[in-house]
Formats: structure tokens, C-alpha cells, sequence
């Protein structure tokens, strides 16, 4: 069972209640930066093994090289510290060190099986930076093999303690903060209309879906404290409703937008969820969820509800003044036909099963000439 903690200053306690003496050290470029910085290097361990040779979008062979450099120092615990990509990294890292199968474990085709490991023999800690993905709190990492972004999911990755210190928060670009809030937003509302909701994974929505929306403006514009940890809780429940419910159609479709345009994930998302919710409105006979309909009309109405909303319609409204009022606009294409095309058949089908609503080949093109603009 995950233990989630607050500020900072529980990490020596941490450390100390797993015994550990040699510490891996994730890091990721934002870590010289960070007012965190001190207190970590400071911790009282024996010794740091700290690996950051990873960009944003970690590759296979970069993985590879914290493999080799866990093993090569025997470290007793492992402690990320970043944004997702860090957090994915450590999580990869750990499967193939304590996976039977090794480095096999994170590519084609075994990163498509659950595969045993005793997760409990390498302790892991993971400190968010952003408010966004969650990460902290999922059994799910992200990472590229030839040019093929991979999706490596096992219990055993899921971090044993979570930290949030949201003081962390204060000196993000801001651009940074609002595509990440936005992923965590849409990670709250994904998770609840998901065909995997359960009853604890949509009071996690719930949380994610309200937090946000009450304090969106303090944190984005204000760069209110309070805001802050209320945002950076908001990520984690989010996080936590994924890693039961995974996401749908609009993080399936934002992957190729992400690369296509150069644009964050979180604001790839965003440009979706809107488009495929009022699709979704428009089509509720064509429900694939077994709960039916009404359910998912209902569903529909407590998202909208959670957003101050008086009804989904409404909702989507509110979604897209966010968006204009954080200055967060659609991709623009000088080669529309084209790129929808490669868009369209770039789509995740394994999140597209998620969805509540079948989306059609025909379906997701037309989506993307609507959420794709011309020059």
C-alpha cells in the first residue's frame, strides 16, 4: 500500500524507516533549480548514485544506462525526483533490474505482459515537481523503443511513498503549469467517464475534477501558495483514478499531436477532451460501456457537476474558456489533409477501448479537422 506524505521534510524519516545506506538519486533537468535541492543533497545517507543522462521523452538505450548504473552500485533505495519523465525512468529502471527477464522486460514484447517482480526488495520514492501526470501514484511508466512509444505497467513500479511538496511548484514556467494542470484535469475527467471507473477510482475524479476547478485561477494566475497544494493534491488524485480506470480518447489521440506540433502533452490533451465530449453527447446510443446509457448520462452530469456546471454542454464550455483564458490554442497545420491522415492513424487503440463512446476510424478524422486548424 502506498504511503503519500507531505512536504519534504518526512524524506529523512523515509529513508530511515527503509534503511537505506546507498540512495539512487532520479533527477531530471529542472533538479539545480529547485528550491528541494539542499534538503536532498543533504539527506543522511551513506552514499548518492544519482542518474539524469534522460530527456523529457526518455528513450530505451537511456533507460538502459540507469539499468546498468543501479546495478553497478548496489543501491538500497531508489528516490526520483521531477517531472513524469523522471518518474517513469525510475520506474523502468526498477522492473528491469528486478524483473527475471532484465532489460527485456521494458520493450516488445514483453512490456505488454505483466511480469513478476517483488517490488518490496528496492524501496521507491518519488517527489513530484509538477502538478500534472500523477505519476507518483501510478503503476504505469512511459518510454520510447525505436521510435515507438511504450507503456510499461506493473504493481511492483508503483512508488511506495509519495511525497508532495508543493513549494516546488512556485518557480514553474508558467506555460509548464498550465499544460500540466490541464493533464491532470483531464486525467480526472478521462478517469471518470472511463469503461474501467470504480466507485473508490471516481471519488479520486471527483477530488481531481473539483480541486482544479476551484483554485485553477489563483494557482495559474496568482501563484497563490494555498492554490498550489490544492493543484499539486489535485495531480495526485488524478494519478491515482488512472491507475484504476487509464485513460481514454483524448490521451489516445494527443500522442501524435504532442510530436506533429511540438506542443506539451498536457496542452495535446487538452485541445481534444472538449471535441470528443461533445461528439460523445451527440452519439449516447452508440454506448459501449455495460452499465448502459442512463449511466453514462448520469456520469456526464457529475463531471458536470464537480466543474460548477449545470449540465455537460455547459461543461464543455467552461473547459474551452479555460483554455482561451490560459491562452491555450489549437494546433495550426500549412498541411492539413496530411497531417490528419497521419494523425488519425497514429491512435492508441488500447485507450481507445477505455472510451465510453465507440470512436470510428471516420470518426477520430473528423474530430481532428475540427480540433486541427489551417495557417
Amino acid at each position: 500500500m502506498q504511503r503519500i506524505l507531505n512536504g519534504i521534510a518526512s524524506l529523512p524519516e523515509i529513508l530511515d524507516e527503509v534503511g537505506c545506506q546507498k540512495l539512487f538519486l532520479v533527477i531530471d533537468s529542472s533538479f539545480p533549480f529547485l528550491n528541494i535541492k539542499d534538503a536532498i543533497e543533504s539527506l543522511p545517507v551513506e552514499e548518492k548514485v544519482t542518474f539524469s543522462d534522460f530527456t523529457p521523452n526518455p528513450l530505451y538505450e537511456q533507460v538502459c544506462k540507469g539499468i546498468d548504473l543501479l546495478k553497478a552500485s548496489n543501491s538500497d533505495a531508489i528516490l526520483a525526483v521531477g517531472g513524469g519523465s523522471a518518474i517513469d525512468v525510475a520506474k523502468c529502471i526498477k522492473l528491469a533490474v528486478l524483473a527475471q527477464e532484465g532489460n527485456a522486460a521494458v520493450i516488445p514484447p514483453l512490456v505488454s505482459q505483466i511480469l513478476h517482480i517483488d517490488g518490496s526488495r528496492i524501496p521507491f520514492i518519488a517527489i513530484p515537481t509538477t502538478a500534472g501526470t500523477g505519476s507518483e501514484s501510478t503503476h504505469n511508466a512511459v518510454m520510447y523503443y525505436e521510435g515507438v512509444k511504450q507503456t510499461v505497467t506493473n504493481d511492483g513500479v508503483l512508488p511506495d511513498y509519495a511525497v508532495l511538496e508543493p513549494s516546488v511548484l512556485k518557480t514553474l514556467p508558467l506555460y509548464q503549469k498550465k499544460c500540466t494542470m490541464m493533464d491532470a484535469l483531464c486525467q480526472g475527467i478521462e478517469s471518470w467517464w472511463s469503461v474501467n471507473s470504480t466507485d473508490e477510482s471516481k471519488e479520486y475524479s471527483r477530488k481531481a475534477v473539483e480541486l482544479i476547478m476551484t483554485n485553477w485561477r489563483k494557482y495559474i494566475f496568482d501563484n497563490d501558495d494555498e492554490a498550489a497544494a490544492q493543484i499539486m493534491l489535485a495531480a495526485n488524485y488524478g494519478g491515482r483514478a488512472i491507475n484504476i480506470a487509464q485513460t481514454t480518447a483524448a490521451h489516445a489521440m494527443s500522442y501524435k499531436i504532442t510530436s506533429l506540433y511540438k506542443i506539451p502533452h498536457g496542452h495535446a490533451v487538452a485541445v481534444c477532451l472538449p471535441e470528443i465530449w461533445d461528439y460523445m453527447i451527440d452519439h449516447m446510443d452508440q454506448v459501449k460501456d455495460s452499465r448502459g446509457q442512463m449511466y453514462l448520462a448520469r456520469t456526464f452530469m457529475d463531471i458536470a457537476d464537480a466543474m460548477d456546471s449545470g449540465n455537460a454542454r455547459i461543461a464543455i464550455s467552461s473547459f474551452r474558456q479555460m483554455m482561451l483564458d490560459m491562452g491555450l490554442s489549437n494546433p495550426v497545420s500549412e498541411n492539413k489533409e496530411e497531417d490528419i491522415l497521419v494523425l488519425s492513424q497514429s491512435v492508441n487503440p488500447v485507450r481507445l477501448k477505455n472510451n465510453p463512446i465507440g470512436l470510428r476510424e471516420e470518426v477520430i478524422r473528423e474530430l481532428y479537422s475540427i480540433i486541427v486548424k489551417y495557417n
